[in-house]
C-alpha cells in the first residue's frame, strides 16, 4: 500500500485524521519538501506527533530512484507532502506509476494554496484563470510564460494566480518583491502594457498560519514593502466586483479607489 498524504499549508497540526491514522500504520514514512514546505513546524514535532521516524527524500530519491515506489511493493508506505497530496505532477507521475506496479494506493488530500489564495484574498475562485509559477532566473535562463500567462487571463477577465519558486536544498524561497521585479523586467522586454508600477497587485504571506499576510496594492508600493518570511505569492486581478474591491480595501489595505472602479 502506499498512502499519498497532504500535509495541509503550515504546521503538523493540518493533517487530516485519515492521513495521521494511515501515518501510524504504515511500515515506512517518507516525506519531499522541494515542491514545497512548511515553515510553523520541524521533522522532529511531526515525529513526536505520530511516534515515528521520517525519512526526507530528495527530487533523485523520488522522481529517479523510485523509493517510496520501491519500498510500497513489499510494504505498507507514507509519502508526505507539503500541501496537497496529488497537486504536484511528480506525485501525480508516481499515483499513476503504483497503478501500473499493481500498487494499491489510497490519497489523503488537505489544503491548497491554490485554493487558499483565493479564499484569503476575497477574489471569488470561480474567476481565476491559468495558474503561472515566477521561477529563479540563471545564466541563459529568463522564462517568458508567466507574463503571457497573465495576459492570457487579462483577456478573458481572469484573476491570475502567480506562485514563486523555491529552491529548498539552498534554503532560497523567491519573495513577492523578486516576484514583481521578475514581471516588471518582461514588461520592458515585450512592452505589451500587461504590467506597470501601476498594476494592482495582492500579496500573499504564509498562508494558513496564525497570521497570514494579504496585502493588495499598486506594484510600485509593494514592491518595497517586507512581507516578512515564507512561502509568497501574489495575484494579479482582473476587472474586479465590487464585494472584491470592498474585500481588498478593508482586509488588505488596498487603496480606496479601486471601489470607483468596481
Amino acid at each position: 500500500m502506499l498512502y499519498f498524504i497532504g500535509l495541509g499549508l503550515f504546521d503538523e497540526k493540518d493533517i487530516s485524521i485519515k492521513g495521521l491514522e494511515a501515518l501510524k500504520s504504515s511500515d515506512e514514512v517518507y516525506a519531499e519538501f522541494y515542491t514545497a514546505g512548511l515553515f510553523g513546524t520541524s521533522i522532529p514535532k511531526f515525529e513526536e506527533l505520530i511516534g515515528r521516524k521520517i525519512t526526507i527524500l530528495n527530487r533523485e530519491d523520488v522522481e529517479e530512484k523510485n523509493i517510496p515506489l520501491i519500498e510500497a511493493e513489499t510494504k505498507d508506505v507514507a509519502f508526505l507532502v507539503a500541501g496537497d497530496s496529488l497537486i504536484a505532477t511528480t506525485h501525480t507521475d508516481m499515483l499513476m506509476q503504483a497503478k501500473k506496479k499493481g500498487i494499491k494506493t489510497r490519497i489523503m488530500h488537505a489544503g491548497s494554496i491554490l485554493s487558499a489564495a483565493p479564499g484569503i484574498s476575497g477574489l471569488q475562485a470561480y474567476k481565476f484563470g491559468k495558474v503561472t509559477t515566477i521561477p529563479f532566473p540563471e545564466e541563459n535562463y529568463f522564462p517568458q510564460s508567466p507574463y503571457f500567462a497573465i495576459q492570457k487571463n487579462l483577456e478573458f477577465d481572469a484573476h491570475t494566480l502567480v506562485l514563486l519558486d523555491i529552491h529548498a536544498h539552498e534554503n532560497k524561497y523567491m519573495t513577492v518583491n523578486e516576484g514583481l521585479k521578475y514581471l516588471l523586467k518582461l514588461e520592458e522586454l515585450h512592452g505589451e502594457k500587461i504590467i506597470s508600477e501601476n498594476t494592482l497587485a495582492v500579496a500573499i504571506a504564509r498562508a494558513g498560519s496564525n497570521k497570514p499576510l494579504i496585502r493588495a496594492d499598486k506594484i510600485k508600493n509593494l514592491i518595497t514593502e517586507d512581507f516578512g518570511g515564507p512561502l509568497h505569492c501574489f495575484i494579479i486581478p482582473s476587472r474586479l466586483h465590487f464585494m472584491e474591491a470592498e474585500y481588498l480595501v478593508e482586509m488588505a489595505n488596498a487603496p480606496k479607489e479601486i471601489l470607483n472602479d468596481a
